[in-house]
């Protein structure tokens, strides 16, 4: 994984576009502001040929729904081939790294097991995904939307997963051998530890990544019980943020989880699971001492995002910085492992 080298004029007024709303995503900017530039790359997408220039040039761009002010001030210096000055801005204060240290292992980790989408609570349709993982050099990604009790994440039922999953083949069929878009969920942990989909459905994916979203506060017992039920489920890859805590941003915060580590991470081994390092810089999850722990157990570690928006699918930076501090090896994390290892792994 790499970061976006800073573009320069001429520039496309869609990649103007698209870019900002990356930065912006990436500094996790307030939404509302993100949702005016991912828009209107989508108002620009649907007009005709050569008609952004006629419109820029009759002083109508405005006109169309859906573009105001700073959007049209982008698509008015890009037609003119000037760096738009609202591109300026976000790359000079957004631009640089997320985080000091990590850079080796951020540029080994080709992979992300855990990502989000429109169909879910994402705010970006699946190629948008696709098309920032390629250009951030990615080499694969597991599409991990909600499974159906997430009510409030809009989670996908067993028909609109289907649904999903054709569209998933369709667009790995696109790519070619420059990336694979994998089929996968992050379904939820039910408080006895089931999984929040049909079996059926579960061994129609290709990655499984689990999570507890709901009775957090679960007494130690049931919890341990409950989690270590779920990653010795051989249809679950991936244990997703462990904890539950959140420890800054718009959600404020929440405590972890009380559950037996050692128990949990012991069955993650035996029944070759990996423990996710969360990236989102709100999660931080599991905290360093669960990581270390994970590490003398001998579990595997799977890096990733939890991107809800292309912007944040760099954030793995942050558990990239984590695990090299930690002293995590690269061969025991599987989103450095390609996508053929991958498989494989799942599989077995």
């Amino acid at each position: 994984m790499r970061s976006l080298e800073p573009l320069q004029a001429p520039v496309d007024p869609i990649e103007a576009l698209r870019r900002v709303g990356f930065l912006l995503e990436r500094s996790r900017q307030h939404s509302r502001r993100v949702e005016a530039f991912r828009g209107a790359v989508q108002v620009l997408r649907d007009l005709d040929p050569g008609e952004v220039e006629q419109r820029v040039e009759a002083g109508t761009i405005t006109d169309l729904a859906g573009i105001g002010k700073s959007t049209a001030g982008v698509i008015e210096q890009a037609v003119r081939g000037e760096l738009p000055d609202y591109l300026v801005t976000q790359q000079e204060e957004h631009g640089g790294a997320l985080v000091e240290g990590g850079e080796t292992y951020a540029e080994a980790i080709i992979g992300d097991c855990h990502l989000h989408s429109d169909w879910s609570d994402g705010g970006s349709p699946i190629d948008e995904m696709v098309l920032t993982a390629v250009e951030l050099g990615q080499e694969w990604m597991v599409l991990t939307d909600h499974s159906p009790r997430l009510r409030i994440a809009n989670g996908l039922s067993a028909e609109r997963l289907s649904r999903q999953l054709d569209l998933v083949a369709r667009i790995d069929d696109s790519l070619g051998d420059a990336f694979t878009l994998l089929a996968g969920i992050e379904v939820d942990i039910l408080d006895d530890g089931s999984l929040d989909q049909t079996e059926e459905m579960l061994g129609r994916l290709d990655l499984v990544t689990a999570s507890v979203h709901s009775k957090l506060k679960m007494g130690r017992d049931a919890m341990t019980r409950r989690m270590v039920a779920a990653v010795s489920n051989p249809r679950v890859n991936v244990l997703g943020h462990c904890t539950g805590r959140l420890v800054t941003g718009g959600r404020g915060t929440r405590p972890q989880s009380d559950f037996d580590a050692r128990a949990v991470f012991e069955a993650c081994a035996e029944h070759d699971t990996a423990v996710e390092i969360n990236s989102r810089p709100e999660r931080c999850d599991p905290p360093d001492e669960l990581i270390e722990l994970a590490l003398e157990i001998g579990c595997l570690f799977a890096v990733d995002s939890d991107a809800h928006a292309p912007g944040q699918l760099e954030m793995k930076a942050y558990g990239a910085e984590r695990a090299e501090r930690l002293g995590v090896p690269l061969e025991r994390i599987v989103t450095t492992w390609d996508v053929e290892r991958v498989r494989s792994w799942t599989r077995g």
